[in-house]
């Protein structure tokens, strides 16, 4: 039988995974610099995927895949993996630093839209308090970002960014709500290794063009292993970890959970690449936080909320 955290457990999952996401944002930035993007891409779904090759056989408990579920996998990864990196990427790269946190403090918000649109449920009044100091912890801490927040292209594409930015905020938040779909009929494992499969799939034709044109001699021995911890962390770990929460926490409550994105981002950039931290980042990564246990606190008449 698939494992079924408890409540507290599957908190613990949501907020590991998306402190993952954005410890591994934060430092595949040197990767990015010494890999092409869809080659950095291929080789994440290629390591992820042989670690993972056990986790493609089906369990004698689970039903067969059918037509809905294979659907639901593909745009889960087609949104979820190959458009969320490829808006991400190339839109900070286009906009601001303080314009892409800002952005990025929708996908609570965004979360709770699509699951109150597609999956029918219920947003709570808690959870909109708690999706509100979501977005204001991540709106201060792009604020108190904003000295380095120059766009490195000029303002006249900026505007692009933006828009590639708010497209990878409509992906994750897709990606959060189909989850919480699949895991009603599949266990996280195989979800995991099914959409990184997808992934690998969806990327292979860039990824080998790509390959053929770049000199793999100019990669340092310290950016093989920083990729592998990216490709496990992003393709496995944190994958796994989001899909046994959303098991048992409705998917517009796991949305508050992405908070932690920015604020693992931020607090990697404090602790591993030297930047300070102001009077705005301590103030946002407490407005996140107490958003996240305002979320996941029981309520006082003992109902989940």
């Amino acid at each position: 039988m698939s494992f079924v955290p408890s409540r507290p457990l599957a908190y613990v999952c949501l907020a590991l995974s998306m402190s993952l996401v954005g410890s591994y944002v934060a430092l595949s930035k040197p990767l990015a610099a010494a890999i092409p993007v869809f080659l950095l891409a291929w080789l994440r779904f290629g390591i992820g995927g042989l670690a993972m090759l056990h986790w493609l056989r089906r369990p004698p408990n689970e039903a067969p895949l059918t037509g809905r579920t294979k659907r639901l996998l593909f745009l889960e990864s087609f949104l979820g993996n190959f458009l969320f990196s490829l808006c991400m990427l190339f839109g900070v790269s286009l906009t601001s630093a303080v314009s892409a946190g800002v952005i990025m403090a929708a996908i609570p918000a965004t979360v709770a839209l699509l699951s109150w649109a597609f999956l029918r449920e219920r947003i709570t009044g808690r959870t909109w308090v708690a999706i509100a100091l979501a977005a204001l912890g991540i709106g201060l801490l792009a604020v108190g970002k904003a000295p380095d927040g120059a766009a490195p292209g000029g303002d006249d594409r900026a505007w692009l960014g933006n828009l590639l930015v708010l497209g990878a905020v409509v992906c994750e938040a897709s990606y959060a709500v189909i989850g919480k779909a699949l895991t009603g009929v599949l266990g996280p494992k195989r979800i995991t290794a099914l959409i990184n499969l997808w992934g690998f799939a969806l990327v292979t034709p860039f990824g080998l063009y790509t390959a053929l044109h770049f000199d793999f001699g100019s990669v340092s021995r310290g950016a093989w292993l920083l990729l592998v911890f990216y490709a496990l962390a992003a393709s496995v770990w944190t994958v796994w970890l989001w899909m046994t929460g959303l098991k048992v926490v409705p998917a517009a409550q796991a949305g508050v959970f992405t908070a932690m994105l920015p604020v693992s981002a931020g607090l990697v950039g404090v602790l591993v690449l030297g930047e300070q931290l102001g009077l705005l980042q301590m103030l946002a990564f407490a407005a996140a936080l107490l958003g996240v246990v305002l979320a996941t606190a029981p309520s006082p008449s003992g109902s989940r909320a």
